[in-house]
């Protein structure tokens, strides 16, 4: 069976087995991870949506070092009361556009990197899915970034966009083409240690619940194996990478509704100056929705990626039966 746990912002790592990986074309892949990716973010998008309030809101050029910390409760009320319900899906366009072509490129060029290394040695091996999955990210972060900068924008309390293609518009002209990738190596560092913790978490996990009850897994992993362990591996690698995550927002929505404009965008320098102002505890600002996000969007992203494989699986044995 395939495993899927969700990485960086927003992509799953996988561990297929060859008895799974088989069957299915390079396209089939890409249309199964492009589903599985757009229904996870359009699940959890409101959580997303808080993590980025949460984030954004000490850099205010007004804040000061003591500015109260806004909780997961305090920024839901707030949002609920003065914007309504849709102000937790404010940009959620920009996301339903940038999601599905990023998760079909994250999930095929994950298949193809992992087939042609699985040719070459131990398809168990955690160095071959670890590989394909930082090819995987550094492919799919090139196609989502851009996306996710208007979607933090649109996020923000305030914000001074009318929609995906004004922010689009307003951005290439005040800030230039290069403002849309302000922060892709900020999510490309930072989606290297979610990918490892996650995959050791998620691998651990497994093997443990496995334990627990060899019996009902013995011939085949169930889904809730699949899903608790990825849960625990999203959970866990989500929050050690918050400050990245932090960096990663305040890039992309730096000179926006007050927030700072940074004159390097060094991921030490912008560190620095979060710390400076927010004291340490700024970098771990939107931890809890972090966490939130990444342990439900595992198990989501997970099982349908399957339900699209097994779905492909099915119609090729059809077309083409022995």
């Amino acid at each position: 069976m395939a495993t899927t746990v969700t990485t960086a912002d927003y992509y799953p790592e996988i561990a297929v087995s060859s008895s799974t990986h088989d069957g299915l074309e390079f396209w089939q892949f890409m249309v199964a991870g492009s589903v599985a990716g757009s229904i996870e973010h359009m699940a959890m998008f409101p959580v997303d949506t808080l993590k980025t309030r949460m984030q954004a809101i000490g850099s205010s050029s007004s804040a000061s070092f003591s500015a109260p910390v806004i909780n997961l409760r305090q920024s839901l009320s707030s949002i609920l009361k003065i914007e309504g319900l849709a102000g937790l899906y404010r940009g959620v366009a920009a996301m339903g556009i940038g999601a599905g072509p990023a998760h079909a490129v994250y999930f095929s060029v994950y298949e193809t990197f992992k087939k042609s290394l699985l040719a070459h040695g131990n398809p168990n091996t955690s160095a071959v899915h670890a590989v394909s999955g930082v090819f995987a990210t550094v492919a799919s972060d090139a196609v989502i970034t851009p996306m996710d900068v208007v979607k933090q924008r649109l996020q923000l309390k305030n914000s001074p966009y009318k929609g995906v293609c004004d922010c689009v518009k307003r951005v290439l002209f005040d800030e230039g083409f290069g403002a849309f990738y302000v922060s892709y190596r900020t999510t490309v560092l930072m989606n290297a240690p979610f990918t490892a913790v996650h995959f050791a978490t998620y691998e651990a996990a497994k093997k443990g619940l496995m334990e627990l009850s060899p019996d009902s897994v013995a011939d085949d992993e169930t889904l809730l194996v699949h899903a608790t362990a990825g849960a625990a591996a999203g959970g866990l690698a989500a929050a050690i990478t918050t400050p990245l995550d932090v960096v990663k927002t305040r890039l992309q929505c730096q000179g926006v509704c007050g927030c700072d404009r940074f004159t390097s965008c060094s991921i030490g320098d912008v560190i620095q100056s979060i710390a400076k102002k927010d004291g340490y505890g700024g970098l771990m600002r939107g931890w809890a929705p972090r966490m939130l996000f990444h342990a439900p969007a595992a198990a989501i992203c997970w099982s349908t990626y399957e339900a699209a494989k097994s779905f492909f699986q099915e119609l090729n044995g059809r077309t083409n039966p022995d």
